[in-house]
């Protein structure tokens, strides 16, 4: 206690000699006030007016003080000094983090969740010697959904079901819209790692696990969030988390990744690549070690790859106290301070939360360890984005504004849209669309029918009239039906066996049952969720008495369709095999029930594909399309197939489609060539339909080994009933690069397969070839 005591009074000591420094500022022409100047100059006048102090606290980000006052109300001293995921400290308290801000030793906040917190910081950076506003972050992951009263979307892997990049993009601008008017200027999002265990917690904030789709949806995302990054309505994007932390050993968040150059370059680095090339200026470091380093202390991901391959310009910012993490688990560093030495020495420009930076970063560079220049590159690239956002022109957001552009009648019609185009119909014999005149009494069941989890992590508890739940859903959709509901509560955990006997019994009494199973991911209910940031799990079943309940309510004799809302894909065995319709509907977002029951019912026509493999179980893992010849080779003994439960790209229609006529525009191109590959579509259904259209290719032979087919191409098909369209593709050859034996990326001469079809199956797909000489 004495110790952190002493620590805050020397920050505050350092802070009082700051307005000495402001007597030369009377004397001068502020040209970093002046907003007709360059952001270069503007940049350049306010660094040389700053003092070391000041530099340093700009690269310090804080938690929102009401952050803290309600984890401090809640959390013994012995939690709050060493539970990491509030990281408060015992005589610490918000108005340390008050008094921090008025002396300009705090450049960004992250939790901060109202407009009415983020004005009344922003006033405090108001009062500071040099008046540098904050930059506010939050993770609006699918909306900005994290603080309550805003447009909440369907979650990312929803999105990546859709592939619909155009909706990626229009989701992050309306996004932005939305953030700017509550004062918030950074989301740190797109989420692009490439997800490649349903273990992991996680992969609902992704994009699914194919490079090529998660690149195009995160690099489309960026674009949205930022435009040109220069008006009052744009955001930072953050592309996260560089790298590897998607892959761990074990499936649990912030585990080791232990991968090859190889799959780095060709599976990792590609979406970040692509986040970087649509003018991403920040990017986070993930929590994991890779190949043994920190990514948080990696030189060579932060300074060799990001800033000289790839010329990034922008700032890194590291995730939650994870520099801290490089003393206090990775032990790589001997300290704390060492810790803070080594993350800025290879290439970290700002932290995340934590009262010790300050005053161990302003001791390093002055014991001559870090160059001053090297704290000033960061600070140059911070300040870049706040002139470049209008922070200094317009440092507060209006209330009454606000209220006028968050949840408005454009971006409900967007959430709603999203939420039909990215729910997946994985199995239907004929069942679906239900007939409301033959289905008149309907039992509803299972955790997730009448519950807010539909909006998925990074979610606020939103009030009831901005959520349509699936059985709300289901009573606007088919107003005349008889819906019986059977709570389940909303804990997959702690179900009762009593309402499991319930729906039971009711279902032999009703004409059709729906059961809505799945996970629980509400992040105000942290310690209860199954599914969601740092919520991995050891197996990938249904959680309690979920299995219990379907096949009781199955064994009623009753048609039985199963709804899934989830973040991982999930195992259902038992269900694929007896039940005759299955949806995965993920987290649908704010609409979501309403969308579900407009699929069941047939007003939608469901179109959407798996952006992820769904394995039969967790012994499958890792289970992927884009595997390497020899993976399944030898089959498994005494247990599952070496086949998935639904295969990547899979998805159900309502109608037909039939692929014919597979030609290339020439059956040989040299290596810098390119060449067209058509195939005509036709809905022979008797429905209006969207197919998603698939390309994938594969090097036949090659000096090492490559993956039995890549996805190369896509393309969202409207198809009125009996309508034939041509899809053309052109294949260019960064399509058919990859990195040999030496580590240069080539294209290489030989024979590839090309493949086009509705999913990744090999037998659904039709096949032909060329030759690069």
């Amino acid at each position: 206690m004495g110790g952190m005591m002493k620590q805050i009074g020397m920050v505050m000591m350092m802070a009082m000699g700051l307005a000495s420094c402001g007597g030369a500022d009377k004397e001068q022409k502020k040209v970093y006030m002046d907003p007709g100047a360059a952001v270069a100059e503007r940049v350049e006048d306010l660094l040389r007016r700053m003092t070391l102090e000041e530099k340093v606290g700009q690269m310090n980000q804080f938690v929102g003080i009401e952050h803290i006052k309600a984890n401090s109300a809640v959390m013994t001293a012995d939690e709050l000094k060493t539970n990491t995921a509030n990281a408060f400290y015992p005589g610490f308290t918000y108005q340390d983090v008050e008094k921090w801000t008025e002396q300009g030793l705090i450049g960004s906040f992250l939790h901060v969740l109202t407009i009415e917190e983020a004005n009344y910081l922003q006033g405090l950076a108001m009062k500071s010697r040099l008046r540098i506003p904050i930059l506010f972050g939050i993770d609006a992951i699918h909306g900005n959904a994290n603080a309550p009263d805003n447009t909440v979307y369907p979650t990312n892997i929803n999105l990546a079901c859709s592939f619909d990049t155009l909706m990626a993009r229009r989701i992050a601008r309306q996004t932005a819209e939305e953030m700017r008017a509550m004062n918030m200027h950074w989301t740190f999002n797109p989420n692009v790692e490439v997800a490649r265990d349903p273990r992991w917690g996680r992969v609902g904030e992704t994009f699914g696990e194919d490079p090529y789709l998660v690149g195009l949806m995160g690099a489309q995302s960026v674009r949205g969030y930022q435009r040109g990054l220069n008006t009052g309505e744009d955001v930072l994007a953050c592309v996260k988390h560089f790298v590897g932390g998607s892959q761990p050993i074990n499936g649990t968040n912030g585990s080791p990744a232990d991968l090859s150059e190889c799959t780095l370059r060709e599976v990792f680095f590609p979406p970040f690549e692509e986040g970087v090339k649509a003018g991403a200026m920040s990017l986070m470091t993930a929590h994991n070690e890779l190949n043994g380093v920190p990514c948080h202390s990696n030189e060579w991901l932060m300074n060799d790859v990001l800033r000289g391959e790839w010329n990034f310009p922008g700032f890194v910012v590291s995730d939650w106290m994870d520099i801290e993490h490089i003393h206090d688990l990775h032990a790589t560093a001997s300290d704390l301070k060492e810790a803070f030495y080594q993350s800025i020495m290879a290439g970290m420009d700002m932290h995340m939360h934590g009262i010790h930076w300050q005053e161990m970063v302003t001791e390093l560079v002055r014991e001559g360890r870090i160059p001053e220049e090297r704290v000033d590159a960061s600070v140059r690239r911070i300040l870049d984005i706040k002139f470049r956002l209008g922070l200094f022109e317009k440092p507060y957001a209006d209330k009454a504004e606000s209220m006028k552009i968050r949840l408005s009648d454009e971006h409900r019609a967007t959430a709603l849209q999203a939420a039909r185009d990215g729910i997946v119909l994985l199995k239907n014999d004929g069942l679906l669309p239900l007939d409301a005149a033959k289905y008149r009494r309907v039992m509803v069941t299972g955790i997730n029918a009448d519950d807010e989890n539909i909006l998925g992590d990074w979610s606020a508890r939103e009030k009831p009239e901005n959520v349509v739940t699936i059985l709300e859903g289901l009573k606007m959709v088919a107003p005349d039906t008889q819906f019986d509901f059977v709570d389940q509560g909303w804990d997959p955990r702690n179900m009762h066996p009593a309402r499991v006997d319930e729906a039971a019994r009711r279902a032999r009494e009703a004409d059709l049952n729906i059961v809505v199973a799945g996970e629980y991911m509400m992040r105000y209910r942290w310690a209860d969720r199954t599914d969601g940031e740092d919520t991995d799990r050891s197996d990938i079943d249904l959680v309690g008495l979920q299995n219990e309940l379907i096949e009781r309510v199955a064994a009623s004799g009753k048609p039985t369709v199963l709804v899934l809302v989830s973040g991982r894909p999930l195992g259902v065995e038992w269900a694929a095999e007896h039940l005759p319709a299955i949806v995965e509907a993920w987290a649908p977002g704010m609409y979501g029930g309403q969308a579900v029951a407009e699929i069941l019912y047939g007003q939608v026509n469901p179109s959407a594909k798996l952006a992820v493999t769904i394995p039969h179980s967790v012994g499958q893992v890792q289970m992927i399309y884009n595997h390497k010849p020899s993976q399944y080779f030898h089959p498994y003994a005494a247990g599952k197939p070496s086949t998935p439960l639904y295969a990547f790209g899979h998805g159900l229609s309502y109608t037909s489609f039939a692929y014919s006529d597979l030609s290339l525009s020439q059956s040989e191109i040299a290596p810098d060539g390119t060449l067209d590959v058509s195939v005509k579509i036709t809905n022979t259904g008797s429905r209006d339909g969207v197919e998603i259209v698939q390309l994938y290719l594969r090097d036949v032979y090659s000096q090492v080994t490559r993956p039995v087919k890549e996805l190369k191409d896509f393309a969202r098909v409207p198809l009125k009933a009996g309508e034939s369209k041509t899809v053309t593709f052109r294949v260019t050859p960064d399509k058919l690069a990859f990195y040999d034996i030496k580590m240069r990326k080539i294209v290489e001469p030989g024979e590839f397969v090309v493949m086009v079809g509705p999913s990744s199956e090999d037998e659904r797909l039709l096949k032909t070839s060329f030759h690069v000489r």
